[in-house]
């Protein structure tokens, strides 16, 4: 599903090069459910934007689903994303103005995918899904955090992505809140096959996936597979 190969990001400030990210290489299969982690300024966040298309690379490539991204243009790169990718921010993005049920129809409606019927029903089913079936004309505000997480994960699997990334997901939210929405990823994991790669802090949350890929000043140190819920 995805195939990193000596990913390399550098900035230039003045006369002095900064590197993020330092030929990193690894290959994620489709299904696997995938940790990065590592300190503050290791380069976790810059990696997942590369490997999502929202940035490209100093030097390396990713091929995501079989599709060079080096080769695509952004509006390619947009493309592709609406029609494979889904994104959970740690700070949730949703449009204040929205319901929670308008916030999970936008990328329905972006894609032009089905009627509005449709797109309104697969949206119900989904916030249903994760636990927000009374919830689904309530504006943001009117949410907890916890509940506005799990708004931005129904919107992130509504398209069925083939992959999602997440960045620090449970981030802004409490133990036990956080503890749901990881269990909620797991469930989207093992009943959509939805390839995840998540980057957190947390490492109890690292725990949980079935791969925890480590960076430390922009290089992989540790690539580890935990013995649990390993796919068939």
């Amino acid at each position: 599903m995805l195939v990193a190969r000596g990913l390399t990001k550098e900035y230039k400030s003045g006369t002095q090069h900064l590197t993020v990210l330092d030929h990193v290489s690894f290959d994620v299969p489709a299904g696997a459910f995938v940790s990065i982690v590592g300190p503050s300024g290791s380069g976790k966040t810059t990696l997942l934007g590369l490997l999502a298309g929202l940035d490209t690379p100093s030097q390396g490539s990713v091929s995501l689903d079989g599709v060079d991204l080096n080769t695509l243009d952004e509006d390619a790169r947009a493309k592709l994303r609406g029609e494979k990718v889904g994104f959970v921010f740690q700070s949730f993005q949703l449009i204040p103005t929205l319901t929670a049920l308008e916030n999970v129809q936008v990328p329905l409606e972006l894609s032009g995918t089905g009627t509005v019927r449709e797109a309104a029903t697969r949206a119900t089913d989904l916030l249903t899904r994760v636990g927000l079936g009374d919830r689904i004309h309530h504006f943001p505000q009117q949410l907890s955090g916890g509940e506005q997480q799990r708004v931005a994960l129904a919107r992130a699997f509504v398209n069925e992505p083939r992959i999602l990334f997440a960045d620090e997901p449970t981030g802004n939210l409490d133990g036990s809140t956080g503890e749901r929405i990881v269990e909620l990823l797991q469930a989207l994991n093992r009943e959509r096959g939805c390839t995840i790669v998540l980057v957190t802090h947390d490492p109890a949350l690292a725990a949980r996936t079935q791969r925890t890929i480590r960076l430390r000043d922009g290089v992989i140190v540790e690539d580890v597979f935990h013995q649990h819920d390993q796919p068939a």
